[in-house]
């Protein structure tokens, strides 16, 4: 005679809960869309407040970021003293006047004078600026300048290329403009041979890579 075993029910798994919505930004929501002549109550708005309000806080997650812990969790003693360049890295922002996306790519470089850093913390660093209400040119120095000052290189070079909304969908509606911004600290602002050097570095098309 075999005895049967009983196999124990398990609970379903409930999904991981998110950040509980922000209620005056909800309300906020709610209000605006009132106040265009929308029905907030509708089917395809009744969540829309707390989908905004999530996207909101993504895409100013940058004001909570640790700058110092992270670009001293990974800085390296290294003898080298070439260029080191992480160009066309993804960049989005909300302009800070409008509250629109621009977008566009940014291109980092630095002297290394006994440090390196990760070469992850870049393209994080310029994330950290960027999830934040920003005007292209100040993100441009702030990323500069926290490099240079927890690196202390020989230099660092920042350039950004950028679209913006608020040029495209509204005011002077100029489809392709693109705003460029750059920030030249020490030996590429002092010397114009490693300052051309940079800008044709990231001019130059990728080699053998996809």
């Amino acid at each position: 005679m075999t005895s049967k075993t009983k196999k124990k029910k398990t609970a379903p798994r409930r999904a991981a809960a998110g950040p509980a919505p922000d209620q005056a930004i909800t309300r906020a929501v709610r209000s605006v869309l009132a106040a265009v002549g929308e029905d907030p109550r509708r089917d395809g708005l009744l969540k829309t407040p707390e989908r905004v309000d999530r996207a909101f806080r993504f895409l100013t997650r940058g004001y909570h970021e640790d700058i110092d812990a992270l670009l001293t969790s990974a800085m390296f003693d290294v003898d080298y003293d070439e260029m080191v360049v992480v160009k066309d890295i993804e960049v989005a922002s909300l302009c800070e006047h409008h509250l629109l996306p621009f977008f566009g790519r940014a291109h980092v470089a630095y002297i290394p004078k006994g440090k390196v850093i990760g070469l992850s913390k870049i393209p994080r660093l310029v994330d950290a600026f960027a999830r934040r209400l920003q005007v292209q040119e100040r993100m441009t120095v702030q990323i500069a300048t926290a490099l240079q000052d927890h690196l202390h290189p020989g230099g660092v070079g920042v350039v950004i290329e950028a679209m913006h909304l608020c040029m495209i969908m509204r005011g002077v509606e100029k489809q392709h403009s693109v705003a460029i911004t750059s920030c030249m600290l020490g030996a590429f602002r002092e010397q114009s041979q490693t300052r051309e050097e940079f800008l044709g570095l990231i001019r130059k098309k990728h080699s053998g890579l996809s």
